[in-house]
């Protein structure tokens, strides 16, 4: 749980982003609400519809200064995208303009923090060419029937009983 102290922190980012795009892009932009419930290993997310930001406390809590330099720009940038031109590729040529021309940051699509304080517990699958490593959620839709392939071999995942099926 963030205190008030992150919380602002994150939310005066955020201000700090949509004024920068406001002048850039000469018009007003609709603010959106906050939550700091996201879950997984996704740092956050912008619910487009619904104008909402959501971050990851736990995430935020290991990795701030990677959050304020980096996250919050990355889903503001999709709402302003959003309020700008509708609904287009999530990290399309437009994302990517207002990340590097309107942000100053880089644009990227997945951030490289340490998730191991979200990750919960993993199970073991093998390809043609390497191991896996499925969520609870994927390991039981498999159990369900449904299939995965490796982006790579594109062979289907099987279950590897030989490995630990640990963390």
């Amino acid at each position: 749980m963030l205190n008030s102290q992150d919380k602002k922190a994150l939310q005066v980012k955020g201000e700090d982003c949509f004024i920068l795009a406001e002048c850039f892009f000469d018009r007003p932009f609709k603010r959106p609400d906050y939550l700091f419930n996201q879950r997984g290993k996704s740092a956050g997310s912008a619910h487009l519809q619904r104008n909402i930001i959501k971050f990851n406390a736990t995430l935020f809590k290991h990795n701030q200064d990677e959050f304020i330099n980096q996250v919050v720009a990355h889903e503001v940038a999709h709402l302003i995208v959003y309020q700008l031109y509708g609904k287009v590729r999530p990290h399309g040529r437009e994302w990517q303009d207002v990340m590097c021309n309107v942000f100053n940051c880089p644009a990227t699509t997945t951030h490289s923090l340490d998730i191991s304080k979200v990750i919960g517990k993993q199970f073991s699958y093998l390809c043609l060419c390497r191991t896996h490593q499925l969520t609870i959620r994927r390991h039981n839709k498999v159990l369900k029937g449904a299939k995965y392939l490796c982006t790579r071999c594109k062979g289907v995942l099987k279950p590897n009983s030989h490995l630990d099926n640990g963390p």
